[in-house]
């Protein structure tokens, strides 16, 4: 146990507590001013967008002018939009309906839709996990010229199965924080309240699909950075099984650093519950084969096991909504004859330490003051800096410098702790891996709170990210999924965790959830 990290983190968290709840009653609710939704293709999955197509009732042009439409509606007021190819979009989609409609039989299309799962549909992307040809910023001021050279392989997958990219979305400086606001796009509001932001780091992701503005989206999570945007949003988000889907083409990224493909992974982010499997079957891509979709799991023989917290002082305590949620998900299964159990995983009483071990002993990623995994900065600089950016003389922003000093101090932790740390880890990866098994799932917040404020507010809850953060560093998959609103009006919900490999199950519990409780709801 580290004294001074729990110390820290003690104080933080009663500091926390007192900010949110001051927050909470001082600051009124800023509702959407962007229109609602009227056409209904902006509330149909992929599922039903293919059917129409293969019914010749939808074109993929019909398609992408829509969502662009709906795009140009809401960003005005969400700012999630870094860069957009709405022109070239529009060829694309022209170019699918004239594949479409050279399959002069029924049995034609179908085999072309096989050949091309996601033929003629949009679809949106985080600017850090590559576009080729937008902008490369990744929310910093000195990269803010910087053009993908190629697409990441999770696009090209994408675009080889037949979807057609519509935009770079919003993302904090060097995906180094849990808002975006920096000095190159300004701040990505959250569309439920425009006062609060939409999470991050895959901001401009959760705010368009909180929105109704994109079909789904790819995004990357090395902390939870697909999940929380999704629950402040409303909207589901699957981080993958730790190596399961590439990193190639992400910024940033460690070619030195073994385990980081491991440990961040790019994913899928949408309304619809009920496409989260097709979508990462090619995100995945030769890796597929892996997840075995074919071998189905019957829902009666999942076992679901849940827990409200990691138990220990350091975690801020959850609100009472949010552990609602999973009661009533909880009660819902029980109702169909599904074995449930709460359970207080021992592991877990040191997941902060875990966590920010295995966090500070990533290498090879670039420095956020110097732009290169060799030249590091010292540890004098980085405080010269952060002090820079906290009195508005700095074009960085203060949360990636404060990670950047956290990983230079190595998180407090001495060498023989985080040795103890390394075994610790291992033992409770065993353990869930036993536990969870091949039908077993885990239900646990995602986060302690609904979407909070800009600024101090993410700084002070902090130690909330550990909720996400472990699975990270255990490579589980995890899936968010919402569940409604909160009294004020705020997306709630929780992630669905399985053992590695077994991310179906995730799936197909997000799928259930969705129909009956409702999954996303729109803004307005």
């Amino acid at each position: 146990m580290s004294l001074l990290l729990r110390v820290l983190g003690s104080i933080l968290n009663v500091i926390a507590i007192i900010i949110n709840s001051i927050a909470n009653l001082l600051v009124p609710r800023s509702k959407p001013t962007y229109p609602a939704i009227k056409n209904p293709l902006l509330k149909k999955p992929i599922t039903v967008l293919r059917d129409e197509m293969i019914q010749k009732k939808l074109t993929s042009q019909e398609l992408v002018e829509v969502y662009i439409g709906r795009i140009k509606e809401v960003n005005a007021c969400l700012n999630a939009v870094v860069q957009d190819r709405f022109e070239e979009a529009i060829k694309e989609a022209q170019h699918a309906d004239s594949l479409m409609s050279k399959a002069d039989s029924d049995i034609k299309l179908l085999l072309l839709f096989q050949r091309y799962p996601l033929l003629g549909i949009p679809f949106t992307v985080k600017e850090s996990c590559g576009l080729k040809g937008l902008s490369f910023s990744v929310g910093s001021f000195k990269r803010q010229n910087e053009v993908c050279p190629e697409d990441s392989e999770v696009v090209g997958l994408l675009r080889a199965a037949g979807g057609i990219p519509l935009l770079v979305s919003a993302n904090p400086e060097f995906c180094l924080s849990f808002e975006a606001d920096t000095h190159v796009n300004g701040k990505c509001l959250n569309p439920y309240d425009l006062r609060r932001t939409s999470g991050g780091s895959s901001s401009g992701e959760g705010s368009l699909h909180g929105a109704g503005a994109s079909v789904f989206g790819v995004a990357s999570d090395v902390s939870g950075s697909i999940r929380l945007p999704a629950l402040y949003c409303g909207v589901f988000g699957h981080k993958p099984t730790g190596g399961l889907t590439s990193v190639q083409g992400h910024f940033p990224y460690s070619n030195t650093d073994e385990d980081f493909a491991n440990f961040l992974q790019l994913g899928p982010i949408t309304r619809f519950g009920q496409d989260l499997a097709l979508l990462l079957q090619v995100m995945a891509g030769k890796n597929a084969e892996k997840l075995k979709f074919e071998e189905g799991v019957k829902l009666d023989d999942i076992k679901i096991y849940y827990t409200y917290s990691m138990g220990n002082f350091l975690h801020i305590p959850v609100d009472y909504e949010i552990k609602l949620a999973i009661k009533r998900a909880v009660k819902c299964f029980e109702k169909g004859g599904l074995y449930t159990e709460e359970v207080n995983i021992a592991g877990f009483q040191s997941a902060v330490e875990m966590s920010l071990s295995h966090l500070v002993s990533l290498k090879g990623l670039p420095s956020v003051l110097t732009h290169s995994a060799v030249e590091r900065p010292t540890r004098k600089e980085i405080i010269k800096e952060l002090l820079k950016s906290l009195t508005g003389n700095s074009k960085i922003t203060a949360m990636p410098i404060i990670v950047e000093l956290m990983i230079e101090m190595n998180a407090f932790l001495t060498d023989a702790h985080n040795k103890q740390l390394k075994v610790e880890l291992q033992e409770l990866k065993k353990d869930l891996i036993q536990l969870l098994g091949s039908n077993g799932v885990l239900f646990i917040p995602t986060y302690h709170k609904s979407a909070g404020f800009f600024n101090g507010c993410s700084v002070v809850n902090i130690s909330g990210v550990v909720l996400m953060l472990m699975f990270n560093v255990l490579g589980f998959p995890a899936t968010h999924v919402p569940m409604g609103l909160d009294r004020s009006g705020r997306p709630i919900g929780f992630q669905v965790v399985a053992a590695p490999y077994m991310d179906k199950l995730c799936l197909q519990i997000a799928a259930e959830l969705e129909g009956a409780f409702g999954g996303w709801i729109e803004p307005h």
